[in-house]
C-alpha cells in the first residue's frame, strides 16, 4: 500500500461519524506523525487460523470495536451458508480482564444479532478452556474468546472455536477468512442493540451455570483422590493467576478436589488489566515468578504455580535442595505430568491398550521415551493446540485410540478432553497432585524430574525468537525460510544432518537422498535431525513477527545435556541468524 492510499484509510477513520472519543484522539494524536500513521493503516490486522491478535487503538492494523466488528462480521456470514439447525446453535462469547475485552465481547454479539445468530455472553471475565468447554456444553456452532492470552497489557485479540470447542479447523478458518476479507467498509456493519436483543432472546448471560457444568468435569482429572485426602491436605504450594481469569475458577477447583493448604499471591489475584506487577504476565518467564518466590520462601512452599491471564497455559517452580526455585520448562512439566499419569494408570491396571498421547513437533522426545516405555502410542502435529484437538477428535470417531495427553512446549496442556484447547486449570490440579505423590515419598517435584533424567536420560531444549518488526519484516522472515530450502544444511555444529523434514513440502529426506511423505497438513516448518540425536526447527510465528528456532539435546548427564545445548545456540545465533 502506498503513502497515498494509507492516507486516504486514515482519513476515511479521522471523518467517520459516531467514532469513540479514546480513537478519534488517538488519531488526531498521530495526525503529524507518518510513520505512526503508517503503522496503523499501512495493512490490515491479520486474521489467521486462531483468529488475530495485535495493539489495541486506532486502525486497520489494530484491535479495536470496528476489527472485532469485521472479523464476527465474517464468521455471521460463514453461518448462514449453514443449515438452519445449526446455525440456530448460536455462539458463545467470553473474555478476558484486558482493556475494552468486555467491549469486544459484547460488540460481537451485537453483530451477530444483527444476522438473527444468537450469542451466549459470559457475565464476566472466565478462562479459555472454559469458553472451549462451553461452546460443547452449550452445543453452539462456535465460540469467540477475546484474550492476548500472555501478551504485554497493549494487546488484545480474538480467538475463535469451532463446534468441538477446538480452534476453528483449517477448512472452515479458511473460508472464515475469505469473509472477513471481503468486509471492506468496516464502519457500513450492522450492529443491534443490546436490550433488543435480550427482548427477541438473541442475547442470553451465562455464568455460573456454565462454571459449575466445567467444574463437574474438573473433578475428573485428579487419579488419585485417596492421595489428596491423606497428603494433599498438607502440601504447601503457591498459586497466582496472574491478574487473570485464574482467580474465577481455579481456587474453586482446588478446594473441590480437597487442596487446603495452598497460598496465593494477593496482589496478582486481583484482575488488573496493566498487569502492574509484571510487564510481561509470562508464566514462560523467570521474572514473574518474582512474588510467588517470595512468598513461597515464607510459607516454604514444595512448588510454586502460575497461570496466565486468559488460564490456557500453565507455568511452575519447584524448590531445590538448596531451597532456591527453578522454573520448569513447558516439556519438563508436560514429562512429569505425563509419566505420573501413564504410571498411575498402570498401577490401577487401567492403562488402555490403545492409549494416545499427542504433542507438537518441536516438543520434547523425552515425552516420545516415557509414552513408549508404557506402551502408549505418540502422535506428533504441527504447532497449534488445534491440530491436538483434531487428533482427539479422529479417535473419536475412528474408535482406534484413547486420547491420555496432549502437549506444546509452549506451556500449554489437556489431561481431560472435555475442553479440545490447553487447559491451565486441569493442569493445576494434576500439578498439585503429583506434588503430593513425591511428598509422600519424602521428595519434590525437582526429585522427581532428576529420576526421570535417570532413568530416560537428560534432555534439554530451548527455542531461540528472532523479532523481525516493521514493514519489513515480513518479507525477511519470508527470504529467510527461502534462503534455508534453497541451501539446506547438511551438517550443523560440526554434526552430520541424517534427515530433514520440511513441511511445507511434506517430504522427510535422508542424508542419501531417500524421501518418505510426512502425513501431515502443510506448514511452513523445517526440522533437522542430527547424528548426535539432537534435533533442530525452524518456523514462523503465527501470531508474532517472530521466526522461532527450537533445538532439544539428549546426554547422559546434566552436564553433558547442557554444554550440548549451549553449544547449539550458539551455533544457531552466530550461523543461521546470519544466513
Amino acid at each position: 500500500m502506498n503513502k497515498t492510499e494509507i492516507m486516504e484509510r486514515y482519513t476515511e477513520w479521522k471523518d467517520a461519524a459516531n467514532l469513540p472519543a479514546d480513537l478519534k484522539n488517538e488519531l488526531q494524536a498521530m495526525a503529524n506523525d507518518p510513520d505512526a500513521i503508517a503503522d496503523a493503516f499501512s495493512t490490515s490486522l491479520s486474521f489467521g487460523t486462531a483468529g488475530m491478535r495485535g495493539v489495541i487503538g486506532a486502525g486497520t492494523n489494530r484491535m479495536n470495536i470496528y476489527t472485532v466488528r469485521q472479523a464476527t462480521e465474517g464468521l455471521a456470514k460463514l453461518m448462514e451458508t449453514l443449515p438452519a439447525a445449526d446455525r440456530d446453535r448460536g455462539v458463545v462469547i467470553s473474555f478476558d480482564p484486558r482493556y475494552n475485552s468486555r467491549l469486544f465481547a459484547h460488540e460481537a454479539a451485537r453483530v451477530l444479532g444483527a444476522h438473527g445468530i444468537k450469542s451466549y455472553v459470559f457475565d464476566d471475565i472466565r478462562p479459555t478452556p472454559e469458553l472451549s468447554f462451553a461452546v460443547r456444553h452449550l452445543h453452539t456452532y462456535a465460540g469467540i474468546m477475546i484474550t492476548a492470552s500472555h501478551n504485554p497489557k497493549q494487546y488484545n485479540g480474538y480467538k475463535i472455536y469451532g463446534p468441538d470447542g477446538g480452534q476453528m479447523p483449517p477448512k472452515e478458518s479458511d473460508l472464515m477468512t475469505t469473509y472477513v476479507r471481503q468486509v471492506t467498509d468496516l464502519f457500513a456493519i450492522q450492529v443491534a442493540a443490546e436490550t433488543e436483543l435480550r427482548e427477541q432472546d438473541l442475547l442470553q448471560i451465562v455464568g455460573e451455570d456454565v462454571d459449575v457444568a466445567y467444574l463437574d468435569q474438573i473433578k475428573t482429572v485428579n487419579v488419585n483422590h485417596d492421595l489428596i485426602k491423606t497428603v494433599g491436605k498438607d502440601l504447601k504450594f503457591v498459586y497466582t493467576p496472574l491478574h487473570g481469569t485464574g482467580k474465577i475458577i481455579a481456587r474453586r477447583a482446588l478446594s473441590d478436589a480437597g487442596f487446603q493448604n495452598y497460598d496465593v499471591v494477593v496482589e496478582q489475584t486481583i484482575a488488573d488489566p496493566e498487569f502492574p506487577t509484571t510487564p510481561f504476565p509470562n508464566p514462560e518467564f523467570p521474572q514473574t515468578f518474582d512474588l510467588a518466590i517470595e512468598l513461597g520462601k515464607q510459607e516454604d512452599a514444595d512448588v510454586l504455580i502460575a497461570t496466565d491471564p486468559d488460564a490456557d497455559r500453565l507455568g511452575a517452580a519447584v524448590r531445590q535442595p538448596d531451597g532456591k526455585y527453578q522454573l520448569m520448562t513447558g516439556n519438563q512439566i508436560a514429562s512429569v505430568l505425563l509419566d505420573y499419569i501413564l504410571k498411575a494408570k498402570q498401577a490401577a491396571n487401567d492403562l488402555p491398550a490403545d492409549g494416545m498421547v499427542v504433542k507438537s513437533i518441536v516438543s520434547t522426545e523425552l515425552a516420545t521415551d516415557i509414552a513408549n516405555h508404557y506402551g502408549v502410542t505418540m502422535k506428533n502435529v504441527l504447532t497449534g493446540f488445534k491440530f491436538i484437538a483434531e487428533q482427539i477428535q479422529l479417535a473419536e470417531v475412528n474408535h482406534d485410540h484413547t486420547f491420555l495427553f496432549g502437549f506444546e512446549e509452549s506451556f500449554g496442556y489437556l489431561i481431560k478432553p472435555f475442553v479440545r484447547d490447553k487447559d491451565a486449570i486441569q493442569s493445576t490440579m494434576l500439578l498439585a497432585e503429583v506434588a503430593a505423590y513425591y511428598k509422600q515419598q519424602g521428595q519434590t517435584l525437582y526429585d522427581g524430574l532428576q529420576s526421570l533424567y535417570q532413568q530416560y536420560g537428560y534432555f534439554e531444549e530451548e527455542t531461540i525468537s528472532e523479532e523481525f518488526s516493521g514493514l519489513d519484516g515480513q518479507e525477511t522472515m519470508t527470504n529467510l525460510m527461502k534462503n534455508f530450502r534453497a541451501h539446506p544444511l547438511s551438517e550443523f555444529n560440526g554434526v552430520a544432518v541424517v534427515a530433514q523434514e520440511d513441511f511445507q513440502t511434506s517430504v522427510k529426506t535422508a542424508a542419501d537422498g531417500t524421501e518418505t511423505p510426512i502425513d501431515l497438513p502443510q506448514s511452513n516448518v523445517l526440522k533437522y535431525w542430527l547424528a548426535d540425536g539432537t534435533w533442530l526447527a525452524i518456523r514462523p510465528s503465527g501470531t508474532e513477527p517472530k521466526i522461532k528456532f527450537y533445538v532439544g539435546v539428549k546426554a547422559d548427564s546434566q552436564a553433558q545435556a547442557t554444554q550440548c545445548l549451549e553449544s547449539y545456540v550458539a551455533a544457531i545465533n552466530h550461523d543461521l541468524l546470519q544466513k
